[in-house]
């Protein structure tokens, strides 16, 4: 059978001379054989094991865990789990970045065209990009819930003009009102504001926010702070209370 020395077997497994060393110093791949000059000798099995080696740590494993495992009776159903858990480690992980590089582009989007902007207006944005994924993801239910609300509604009205009978559409109308009233309070104790003016995050009152000129993304308030009024611009932010609220607002 071939015998590689410590360089040979560094050369096929694309490490160095020292990590080889390393691991044999670790208890981890012990030479098989010593040539009668006291040199290491590596068999075939070692380089197998080498080479698994080196695609466990490329995998992000521990040296610990590689030598736990090859302590194991059946190291093979236990590289199975542990790759298993690597793997659900390195989606996680992707997830992460992902959403890191998706908030990176928004902010990208958000100050293509401007010439001139202060860091206010980049903390603005910064906060807007932040929020974003919540707010879309506190919508959607919200929307689901009020178009039953909805259907409730028109449901009752089409059973009242189809038997003459109006109470379901007294019953299906105040309950329909009243969920989607339970649905803006929700959804308004969920959301703020961020002033154009003074850049200051407000939870503006519940009427005014009610009755309120809107887009999509903004509506026409009167800032709490400073006064102004106009579109403000809507982000996620959880109503606290007031002492609270105006400690961690942001400056």
């Amino acid at each position: 059978m071939p015998r590689y020395t410590t360089g040979e077997l560094a050369k096929l497994c694309g490490v160095t001379v020292r990590t080889v060393q390393y691991y044999d110093g670790r208890g981890i791949l012990a030479p098989s054989d010593l040539s009668e000059g006291g040199r290491r000798l590596y068999s075939e099995d070692d380089l197998h094991k080498m080479r698994m080696i080196c695609f466990l740590r490329n995998m992000g494993l521990s040296i610990q865990s590689i030598g736990e495992l090859f302590q194991e009776e059946d190291p093979s159903s236990v590289i199975d789990v542990m790759l298993e858990e690597q793997s659900r480690n390195l989606q996680a992980e992707i997830g992460q970045r992902q959403k890191q590089l998706d908030q990176v582009e928004m902010l990208r989007r958000g100050l293509r065209g401007v010439d001139h902007f202060s860091m206010s207006f980049v903390g603005d944005l910064a906060y807007q990009v932040e929020n974003k994924r919540k707010l879309q993801k506190m919508r959607l239910p919200l929307c689901i819930v009020g178009l039953l609300a909805n259907i409730l509604e028109w449901g009752g009205i089409l059973w009242g003009i189809l038997f003459r009978c109006w109470w379901p559409v007294i019953v299906g109308n105040l309950v329909g009102f009243g969920i989607e009233l339970l649905l803006m309070q929700f959804y308004m104790k969920r959301t703020a504001y961020i002033c154009p003016q003074c850049h200051m995050v407000f939870h503006p009152p519940f009427k005014e926010n009610l009755m309120a000129r809107h887009t999509v993304t903004a509506r026409k308030l009167t800032c709490t702070y400073c006064g102004h009024h106009g579109f403000c611009v809507e982000t996620y932010h959880r109503k606290m209370n007031t002492s609270a609220e105006e400690t961690n607002m942001r400056k």
